[in-house]
């Protein structure tokens, strides 16, 4: 930093505003440029270290996950938080636990012994957790998930807007016989679309059935099973939305075998955009974006905010908005 100093000319706490970025300091443009220029010129570059033992910070985030790392589906979520972290100069580590809580316990405890400043616990799908004892002490952010005390800030999609707005765009093509294919494990997602295809029905006037809503499991065997169900009956609904896209595919091969057509016979939407499956199927499937990504980002901020506070934090939760993404699945009915 000395060299820096005398190649341009200024003090060395000038090359350290400058170099740190240093808030409220009436350095001018020309001085700043001088200074990066000759830091560029000496190949100068920060000690992390230090600046880290000064602080008291090692300006590094974790984020355990059980599987998310290892998943391209929720990738995103690693990206946002990456992005987020790198933005404000900062590394993110990620450890992939397998959902084995031994395993989980050992890398916590490695992470800790290496004086990481925060973490993000995230999970799969959006669950109730309950936060390792070993994170107690330390700034922690919950990423797709919920703790059971509400104790720790935390960061989910907003499943009930998320299934009213799918159930709202086949009642916006005309639809008022709509079915829903719904998930079997007793999680929030499960709870809260059902909530949303409800509030749905409820301000479109149309009282809810319970016969048009069969569930099963989330994946194209327990689509089909519930679309055959539900499109073998003599009053069918005209439209359908799944709790996935994968049940979405197994719509499609039931109506398929129906000889029902997509959007003309039946209209139908998925959730969760998994583009491997929302783009190959013919027509491609309408259906909601789980924020993934945003999550990540907002999980960041959320957690760098509460390393710089000194007092205790006030837990924040924050839902964030799954957007509809229209394809070519949904019309009005009776097109055929």
């Amino acid at each position: 930093m000395r060299d820096v100093a005398a190649a341009a000319g200024v003090s060395v706490t000038t090359v350290s505003h400058v170099l740190n970025d240093a808030p409220g300091k009436r350095i001018t443009a020309d001085t700043r440029d001088r200074v990066r220029a000759a830091a560029e010129e000496l190949g100068y570059r920060h000690n992390h270290l230090a600046r880290g033992l000064r602080l008291g910070r090692t300006q590094t985030l974790a984020l355990v996950s059980d599987v998310i790392a290892t998943t391209p589906f929720a990738g995103q979520m690693v990206l946002g938080a990456q992005e987020a972290a790198t933005k404000a100069g900062w590394v993110l580590m990620l450890v992939n636990t397998s959902r084995d809580p031994a395993l989980e316990e050992r890398e916590i405890r490695s992470l800790l012994e290496r004086q990481v400043d925060g973490f993000l616990y995230a999970t799969m799908f959006h669950r109730i957790v309950e936060v390792p004892q070993l994170l107690a002490d330390s700034p922690t952010v919950l990423l797709d998930a919920r703790s059971m005390s509400g104790s720790v800030s935390s960061v989910v999609p907003d499943e009930v807007s998320g299934g009213r707005t799918a159930v709202e765009e086949l009642l916006r093509h005309g639809h008022r016989r709509v079915g829903f294919l719904t998930n079997i494990d007793d999680i929030p997602a499960t709870t809260g679309r059902l909530e949303g295809y409800r509030q749905a029905l409820a301000a479109a006037g149309i009282a809810f059935d319970g016969e048009l809503v069969v569930a099963d499991t989330s994946d194209s065997h327990g689509g089909e099973r519930a679309a055959r169900r539900l499109l073998t009956v003599p009053e069918r609904p005209t439209g359908i939305f799944c709790f996935s896209d994968r049940m979405a595919m197994g719509a499609y091969h039931v109506a398929a075998e129906l000889g029902l057509r997509i959007p003309h016979d039946l209209s139908i939407v998925g959730f969760d955009n998994q583009a491997f499956v929302a783009d190959g199927l013919r027509p491609e499937l309408t259906t909601l974006a789980l924020p993934h990504y945003e999550m990540g980002v907002w999980a960041v901020e959320q957690l760098l905010q509460e390393i710089d506070m000194a007092a205790p934090v006030t837990p924040s939760h924050q839902s964030l908005p799954c957007p509809i993404v229209r394809r070519s699945s949904v019309g009005p009915p009776g097109l055929g």
